[in-house]
C-alpha cells in the first residue's frame, strides 16, 4: 500500500505540471499539464503477465519521463521500451483519447473519440472476465445519469461502485494486502481541477491549472 499526501505541482517539459507522487518509486500513475493533456498509467497491458524482473524502468517514471516530452507522437515512437514492464498508458486531450498498451514485446495504439464513455481497469489486478464485471457497473450507471453527468456523481461511483465482491469492487481490499488507497479526479472546467483524496488517512489536496488546449 502507497500513498500519499497531496498533490504535486512541479515544472517539467517547460510546463507546469500536477500530479500524486507515489512515495514509493517515487514516479505517478495520474497527471495534468498546463495546455496539455490528462496522462494516466495502469499496470499491465491486456492480461496478467508473468513478472521477469529486475526491470530497466519503473512504469511509474515512465510516466514522468512522458512530462519532459514534446508531445504524445514522440513519446510514442522513440521512448525506448526495451525491459520495461506490460503497462497500459492513457493520454486525454480536448479533442481526442489516445491509448498506448505495451505487451513487453509490442506497442499497441488507439485513437479514442472523446466523446465517448470509456472504462479502463488494471490488467495485473483484474482478469478479462471482472474487467468485464466491473465495466458493466459503470455503463449501467452512466445509462442512469443525466447528460452531462455530475462530477460527485462520477466520485461516488469511484467510492462506492460494486461488483458483490470486496476483493473486486471500485475500492476494493484483499486481506489488507493489495487495496485501493486513494481517488485521484481530474475535471477540465474553466479550469483544469485535479483532486486527491487519501483513503487510509483522510487527506484530500486540491490543485487547478489553465485548461488544456490541445
Amino acid at each position: 500500500m502507497r500513498s500519499t499526501r497531496q498533490i504535486e505541482q512541479v515544472v517539467l517539459g517547460g510546463r507546469l505540471c500536477l500530479f500524486p507522487r507515489d512515495t514509493g518509486a517515487g514516479g505517478a500513475w495520474i497527471a495534468a499539464v498546463e495546455h496539455g493533456p490528462t496522462v494516466c498509467l495502469l499496470n499491465g497491458a491486456f492480461v496478467r503477465h508473468e513478472r521477469n524482473p529486475p526491470y530497466r524502468r519503473s512504469r511509474g517514471l515512465i510516466l514522468m519521463d512522458f512530462l519532459e516530452q514534446p508531445n504524445w507522437e514522440t513519446f510514442v515512437i522513440a521512448y525506448d521500451l526495451e525491459n520495461i514492464e506490460p503497462f497500459t498508458f492513457l493520454f486525454f486531450y480536448v479533442q481526442q483519447v489516445n491509448e498506448l498498451r505495451w505487451d513487453g514485446q509490442q506497442r499497441h495504439v488507439r485513437i479514442m473519440d472523446p466523446h465517448e464513455a470509456a472504462f479502463w481497469c488494471s490488467a495485473t489486478l483484474y482478469p478479462p472476465p471482472m474487467q468485464g464485471n466491473r465495466e458493466r457497473v459503470f455503463r449501467q450507471w452512466l445509462h442512469m445519469q443525466a447528460q452531462p453527468f455530475e462530477p460527485d456523481a462520477a466520485l461516488l461511483l469511484h467510492r462506492t461502485g460494486s461488483v458483490g465482491d470486496p476483493e473486486n469492487d471500485y475500492v476494493m481490499n484483499r486481506d489488507n494486502r493489495v487495496r485501493t488507497v486513494s481517488i485521484t479526479q481530474v475535471l477540465v472546467q474553466p479550469q483544469l481541477q485535479m483532486s486527491y483524496y487519501d483513503l487510509l488517512d483522510g487527506y484530500f489536496d486540491k490543485k487547478y491549472l489553465p485548461t488544456t488546449s490541445e
